[in-house]
């Protein structure tokens, strides 16, 4: 397998985890607190529609970057 090849699956993969951490948090099933929080920090309660759909979109974009950096260089 190509170096290029393992770094786009490498790349897909952490776009596609980071996309359904996004939507869980968007859907309110899972919780965390802020991270590096330079203030009055709280953590967001309940769910929030816009987040929901980003993760949905970034964990499409992830997969597609995945499947089409698996089938690349294939004949």
């Amino acid at each position: 397998m190509k170096p290029i090849r393992i770094v786009g699956i490498l790349i897909g993969a952490f776009i596609a985890s980071l996309g359904l951490l996004w939507f869980l948090q968007g859907m309110a099933i899972i919780e965390m607190r802020p991270i590096l929080c330079v203030g009055n920090c709280e953590p967001i309660v309940g769910g929030s529609p816009f987040w929901a759909a980003a993760g949905v979109v970034a964990f499409v974009v992830g997969a597609g970057i995945v499947v089409f950096s698996a089938r690349r260089g294939r004949a």
